[in-house]
């Protein structure tokens, strides 16, 4: 980890210091017969609670629904006000925009952010995500899951699977010339470009999901919805365009859409310790040493869905996105006391240490940024 980027504070960065050793189960532990790692998490949780933080906020949430809805419905009648048009590309962004604010939305209901009820929120999530983004719930929440459970975690975290040629790939391409060196050695400038396709992927992943031969819930009333958004989408764009502008129209608003969910996405984790597949770490450290908060206002918390505060989210997936700010004082204090690496950088800083992660790895190096935390752990017993 980039001992830039460890800090104690939303202004200063101070000198970081090194992690103090991971307190093992030969240690006293607070509550008899556990052991203290164990029990940390457990007590973060009484702190949180006790500030009410774990309450819903269904009032936020109605109120972000209809906004969202809104939107779409008066970006719809600019769109057909403006007709046939080259403007129509600028729309395509804030359609994009309002598209990726809906994902967010989806996002937090898959998480049960929203209602008590966990019924509810699935089908909260299955109507944002199908319908108005387009993208497949099932598919989204079997991925998704997966990186929740085991953040950096190699072999089970799909998100760290990133496409980069590696050294045994590529020996014999590197000699050919400095051109080919350079870019092989600096695999991040294609991986930034990479992003403007994730919304086009988004889709076709979906679909793969619900077409594969596996069990998925609702398949039917997940596909009728996500042929009744892109079809009605791209329909309309054809309808009101020439089809030369409609698929300009398309291909930007699925670009935007695309760069801008993924770039949320890949600061918060990529650049961040890779934790072996054979080390096992307790939930609490596991959550907060893989994860990276974003520094910024309420712009940046609107601009990203609330995922700037990425470490609070992990520990507490189901509370509600006004309250991470909230919470991320408690949670820095709490790691502060126990030794615990609590990461937070600006956006820019951020996106330097995901390029470089990506040059080192396909360098060949598996973990360029390792936290002595981690290092410590494998030297050491694993811990549930």
């Amino acid at each position: 980890m980039a001992d830039a980027a460890i800090t104690t504070g939303n202004n200063q960065s101070p000198p970081p210091t090194r992690p103090g050793p991971i307190r093992t189960t030969g240690r006293p532990s607070d509550r008899a017969g556990q052991p203290r790692q164990s029990t940390d998490f457990a007590e973060l949780s009484e702190k949180i609670r006790a500030a009410g933080l774990l309450r819903r906020r269904r009032g936020y949430y109605w109120t972000k629904f209809w906004l969202i809805t809104a939107a779409l419905a008066a970006l719809v009648m600019l769109f057909v006000r403006v007709g046939d048009s080259w403007w129509q590309m600028v729309i395509a962004g804030a359609f994009a925009f309002v598209f990726t604010q809906a994902a967010f939305l989806g996002h937090d209901a898959a998480h049960r952010q929203v209602f008590q009820s966990g019924h509810w929120n699935n089908w909260a999530s299955l109507v944002i995500g199908n319908l108005f983004v387009g993208m497949s719930v099932g598919w989204w929440n079997n991925k998704h899951n997966r990186h929740h459970a085991n953040p950096n975690r190699v072999g089970y975290d799909p998100d760290i699977d990133i496409p980069v040629v590696r050294p045994n790939s590529f020996t014999r391409l590197r000699g050919r010339s400095r051109a080919v060196a350079w870019t092989l050695d600096h695999q991040s400038v294609g991986f930034f470009p990479f992003l403007f396709f994730q919304g086009i992927l988004l889709h076709i992943w979906s679909f793969q999901r619900l077409c594969a031969r596996t069990s998925v819930p609702h398949r039917s009333i997940e596909i009728g919805l996500i042929l009744i958004r892109l079809g009605g989408f791209a329909g309309l764009a054809f309808l009101v365009l020439t089809p030369g502008r409609a698929a300009a129209f398309l291909g930007i608003q699925l670009a935007v859409f695309g760069f801008h969910l993924g770039a949320v996405f890949a600061i918060n984790h990529m650049g961040m310790p890779i934790v072996p597949k054979d080390l096992k770490l307790d939930f609490f450290r596991r959550q907060v040493v893989t994860g990276r908060n974003i520094r910024g206002g309420q712009l940046t918390s609107f601009t990203m869905g609330g995922l700037n505060y990425q470490i609070e989210h992990h520990l507490f997936p189901s509370m509600a996105r006004p309250q991470l700010r909230h919470a991320a004082p408690l949670v820095e204090a709490f790691c502060m006391q126990r030794d615990v690496p609590y990461t937070q950088t600006g956006v820019r800083a951020a996106f330097r240490s995901v390029a470089e992660y990506i040059d080192k790895i396909g360098l060949g190096h598996q973990d360029p940024f390792e936290c002595p935390m981690i290092a410590q752990r494998q030297v050491g017993s694993p811990v549930v």
